[in-house]
């Protein structure tokens, strides 16, 4: 009987959907491009769904906490715990950058060949009046049929409050409503998760068959640093966190992420994973539905600690390819640069040219940044399993400022 239960579990299934992608692409080679559209289709479902999720989640979660005298703590602390953790996650990958040393051992001359200035007018970052003035909406509809997620959450929130603030009983049956469509579009992506696994094997045996096991060995050194940065952060720094400011058990709280962290790394889609990880917070964590309809939308859209980790990593990787020493400035604009790239990275699975702006910061030369995108897929999804957790536990910490909050829950 457990034997039949594990085989039915969609995380076994995708772990063993990604073994066979690998081999297939192995032995296909570039053939095994075939299988790219079920990965492609599995991508665009999910991106179907995502865009009103995030919208009418916000809407509700502001909504619902904007009538109470706890909502601008929630807001506050959501913030802070967010800068806080992704400026803590670029001083790991910078620190443990310096004592490994990815980059000590590779020749700049042999990376001459990967030459390419397509990326260098893709660093710029906007100013901070560019950037707050980005994200409000002119035309929300337009933010909306561009997937525009900061101005779409500005809308969402300005919305959720201004329900909030009218009469309960005229508000009441739309809050209702609101709170349903979420319901019903969580049932929509649970459904589309059913071919998570044909999905995940088409993206495996794509990147496989494309650029093969041989390419992954340039930068394993790098990957290595990486993932142990990412287990530091994810089993020790979260957890600590939780201990400290929350009364959910560590172990639960472990436990618990192990299956939204399944969805996360399949998908690297911090989008695609949350309707899970909001079901895994309200149900596993007792996390109130008002804040995790607040917190985790915005977190899949802000919160990207495991970019910043990745941006710090490679800014260093490459100044110790190119043999440069890093001023107390430099350090300090890899640190800035990779703290508001990580907020503004949208949750969604891609290469990700914002950590082009944090070599461009810095000074590092990025001609060898194409070395990188070949394993782009699988940094992105490490990366995503920890924001998704990050997330989790920003709910879990913030939720103690709710009206619903109760100190002894744990003890029930």
């Amino acid at each position: 009987m457990l034997k039949k239960g594990i085989i039915k579990n969609i995380g076994f299934q995708v772990v063993v959907a990604m073994v066979l992608g690998a081999l297939v692409g192995a032995l296909m080679g570039q053939q095994a491009s075939l299988f790219a559209p079920l990965g492609t289709l599995f991508i665009q479902l999910i991106k179907m769904l995502v865009i009103p999720l995030v919208a009418v989640a916000i809407l509700s979660g502001a909504a619902n906490l904007g009538a109470s005298p706890a909502a601008g703590k929630i807001g506050v602390s959501t913030l802070a715990f967010f800068l806080i953790t992704s400026a803590l996650a670029v001083l790991l990958a910078l620190v443990m950058g310096q004592l490994f040393k990815p980059g000590v051992g590779l020749e700049p001359d042999a990376m001459s060949s990967m030459f390419s200035g397509d990326y260098a007018d893709k660093g710029a970052l906007p100013d901070a009046v560019s950037t707050l003035l980005g994200m409000i909406p002119t035309n929300v509809f337009q933010s909306l049929s561009e997937a525009n997620i900061l101005q779409i959450l500005v809308f969402c929130m300005f919305l959720g409050i201004a329900l909030a603030k009218q009469p309960r009983e005229r508000a009441k049956p739309l809050v209702d409503g609101l709170n349903t469509l979420v319901d019903a579009f969580v049932w929509m992506i649970n459904k589309v998760m059913l071919i998570a696994p044909l999905g995940v094997f088409g993206l495996m045996a794509d990147a496989i068959g494309t650029y093969g096991f041989d390419v992954l060995t340039l930068v394993f050194k790098l990957f290595v640093v990486y993932v142990a940065a990412i287990l530091i952060f994810g089993f020790v720094v979260y957890p600590l966190l939780v201990g400290l400011f929350s009364t959910t058990p560590v172990k639960a709280y472990l436990s618990a992420m192990k299956k939204p962290q399944i969805v996360a790394f399949s998908t690297a889609s911090s989008m695609a994973t949350l309707p899970v990880n909001m079901e895994t917070c309200e149900q596993d964590l007792k996390v109130s539905n008002a804040t995790a309809s607040f917190v985790l939308p915005l977190g899949a859209t802000i919160n990207m600690s495991g970019n910043a980790i990745y941006y710090g990593l490679v800014a260093i990787f490459f100044a110790q390819v190119y043999n440069i020493d890093l001023s107390a400035g430099a350090w300090a604009a890899i640190i800035l640069t990779s703290t508001l790239g990580a907020i503004g990275q949208a949750g969604v699975p891609g290469p990700s040219f914002l950590v082009v702006a944090v070599l461009l910061a810095a000074g590092i030369p990025i001609e060898g940044l194409p070395l990188l995108f070949a394993l782009d897929r699988l940094f992105d999804m490490i990366r995503t399993a920890l924001n998704i957790s990050g997330d989790a536990a920003c709910a879990v910490i913030v939720d103690r400022f709710s009206p619903e909050y109760d100190p002894a829950r744990w003890q029930k």
